[in-house]
């Protein structure tokens, strides 16, 4: 049975330009309003005069036109990990599992396990269930058992609070991408891709992303489909970046397209990706500077300092298509510290005599930015304000959400759990262009492993 799921914010608003919508927020700092886009002012050409490098004019993808399918477990364990603590990398492959079509849901998924390791492991995809009990959902079989995607040209188990993300593109030839990150760096090596076969994954790299720091490129990671790569520079686009916590990463998600090069003659290591062309960035990378210089009137609309927010997926329907980002939004009142509430002021240690707490106990011993409440979110952009941008014909922080699908209904346990070192609702997400169907990591939901939801798009 298929059924759809309330959805508890879907707020149209309309700039001027463009048709978009936005989520509204009550509470926006004054300080904090969006400019007014307009992809047309009078100094650039109309929109008539460049559409033939535009994709043909169709409407944005909705909120409405996700119809939840339900959700499968993950398999037990394989070649030296699990999916515990999984839910860092995922993507869809078209010609995995030929079998699947049987059941409707063809192809397979290659996914990042228990982040101690970062191993990846090819998976069927079972027919998703509705349900809140376990026992009734179907369980995912291994196709590929766990391996070190890279091959160990990254030390994927020793990476610090990591961060990593997965995407198969077929063009010119069909390769698994990736990209590595953790907490704290600034410009070091963090993309390369590998074959689809884990036993033998042959992977090519580290490479650096060209003049960007590693706290805005290196997390979700995504196809860009070629009508709409063709808008934003020649050859096949993948999509990297990342919305770390705090202002380092600016304020909102940062997203770039990048090209990887010749396969048949890979970049050596440690080469630098050169064709990396901005499409989000809540600020102003400076040379040389791990963190990006922003101003509250370049924020995502609701920014919160303690905003997750993990994977994305660029979405088409026919000729319908929206850009998405999920990840667990900050609600109420944030504060950075504590998760029990304790404040930790930036410049505590310099004052005579220090001020700083003392940090309390386990499970709330974690420093960091914490805030009142938290919802699991989906929240969707317009493509042509992201190529407008990519054209020169907006900044880089000009785009805003133009919708928000609320996620909380849909999952297992949309809540927290300090003492499990649960702090993220969910995670990546994958995309199966063909059959409209959009995968997302609900992290920790079945015990400690993740399960997988599955949404279905109008075309």
């Amino acid at each position: 049975m298929i059924r759809k799921l309330p959805l508890l914010i879907f707020i149209p608003l309309i700039f001027s330009g463009m048709s978009c919508n936005q989520p509204a927020s009550t509470d926006l700092a004054e300080d904090q309003a969006q400019p007014t886009i307009d992809v047309n002012p009078s100094d650039q050409p109309a929109a008539e005069d460049f559409s033939p490098a535009l994709p043909s004019a169709g409407s944005l993808i909705q909120p409405d036109d996700f119809t939840y399918l339900g959700f499968f477990r993950l398999p037990e364990p394989s070649g030296g990990s699990d999916w515990d603590y999984s839910g860092h990398g995922l993507t869809y492959f078209p010609d995995g599992d030929p079998e699947g079509s049987v059941d409707g849901f063809p192809g397979s998924l290659f996914g990042f396990g228990h982040d101690h390791q970062l191993f990846v492991s090819e998976i069927n995809i079972p027919e998703p269930v509705i349900t809140t009990n376990l026992e009734e959902a179907n369980t995912a079989q291994t196709l590929q058992p766990f391996a070190d995607l890279t091959g160990g040209i990254f030390d994927t188990g020793g990476m610090s609070i990591p961060r990593a993300g997965l995407a198969y593109l077929a063009e010119p030839q069909p390769r698994l991408h990736f990209t590595f990150g953790q907490h704290i760096q600034d410009f070091e090596e963090s993309h390369g891709w590998a074959n689809l076969n884990l036993s033998n994954p042959d992977a090519q790299g580290p490479w650096v992303f060209d003049g960007y720091t590693n706290y805005v490129t290196n997390d979700y990671l995504f196809e860009i489909p070629p009508i709409w790569a063709e808008a934003i520079a020649p050859g096949p686009l993948l999509a990297s970046g990342r919305a770390r916590e705090g202002l380092w990463s600016g304020r909102g998600p940062a997203l770039f397209a990048y090209q990887f090069g010749n396969l048949s003659v890979p970049l050596p290591p440690g080469s630098t990706l050169g064709e990396v062309v901005p499409l989000l960035l809540y600020g102003e990378q400076q040379p040389g500077q791990p963190d990006l210089i922003s101003s509250p009137s370049q924020a995502v609309i609701d920014y919160r300092e303690a905003d997750h927010w993990w994977g994305g997926a660029w979405l088409t329907a026919g000729d319908d298509s929206a850009v998405v980002f999920a990840g667990t939004k900050a609600m109420g009142e944030e504060w950075y510290g504590f998760a029990n509430g304790v404040i930790w002021e930036h410049d505590c240690a310099e004052q005579t005599p220090p001020t700083c707490p003392d940090p309390p106990e386990w499970p709330y011993d974690d420093r960091g930015f914490w805030a009142e409440g938290y919802q699991a979110q989906l929240i969707f952009y317009d493509p042509a304000h992201l190529a407008a941008v990519a054209r020169g014909e907006l900044e880089s922080w000009q785009p805003q959400p133009y919708a928000v699908l609320v996620l909380d209904d849909y999952l297992l346990d949309p809540s927290l759990d300090f003492m499990e070192y649960k702090r993220d609702l969910v995670g990546a997400a994958a995309f199966d262009r063909v059959n409209g169907l959009f995968f997302l990591v609900e992290r920790l939901a079945d015990e400690y492993r993740s399960v997988i939801h599955v949404w279905e798009l109008a075309p």
